[in-house]
């Protein structure tokens, strides 16, 4: 009875040998990939930034003077007109190496600049929509964060908040037009989002 156990064992321990051999070697190869794809990244020289999607916050159309003595309110519109005279892209999911490729490495602060006035944006869009929300003011509220959704926002709360909107007011059918939206959103948060947006 004991042999057949021992060889089991061993055999059992020669697996494990092996998976453990094979997962070293394949996270030695991810690991050179990774840095041979950063060294020709930090190789790539400046390219055009022509083609990146700028976004432009719609100042005369967003509801800004909507509480007019609100500090919350107020702190979020002096926000967006500050935010309004830079550029801003959302870059959510793209990774500095990436971007170093297609843009080049002289400009990847710059490309971080914008990406980090993008942040800025969603969260302050979605701050602004949820006091507007907490006045009763809701279609001012359904202006704001549908701006923050046409700008691809992967913040969950935005669209968690227009789903209750559209309910509140009556036409919940809507919630299906922001779904396409979602399933193009380039964030580890998009499978969420579409499920929270489907299962309403």
């Amino acid at each position: 009875m004991k042999f057949p156990f021992f060889a089991s064992f061993i055999v059992f321990c020669v697996w494990l040998g092996y998976e453990i051999h094979k997962h070293r070697n394949l996270e030695q190869k991810s690991m050179d990939d990774f840095w041979e794809k950063e060294l020709a990244a930090n190789r790539t020289p400046r390219k055009s930034l022509d083609d990146l999607c700028y976004i432009q916050i719609p100042l005369n159309t967003l509801p800004l003077s909507a509480l007019p003595d609100d500090s919350v309110a107020e702190e979020c519109r002096e926000t967006l007109e500050e935010l309004s005279k830079s550029p801003i892209v959302n870059l959510t999911g793209i990774s500095n190496t990436d971007l170093k490729l297609q843009y080049g490495a002289p400009n990847i602060n710059l490309l971080s600049s914008y990406d980090q006035r993008y942040t800025t944006l969603a969260r302050t869009l979605q701050t602004l929509g949820n006091r507007l929300y907490e006045n009763r003011l809701l279609d001012e509220a359904c202006t704001v964060l549908e701006f923050a959704v046409s700008t691809h926002t992967d913040v969950s709360a935005t669209y968690k908040l227009l789903m209750t909107i559209y309910k509140e007011q009556g036409c919940p059918e809507k919630i299906k037009d922001l779904i396409p939206i979602a399933k193009e959103l380039n964030s580890g948060l998009k499978n969420s989002i579409v499920q929270m947006l489907e299962r309403n």
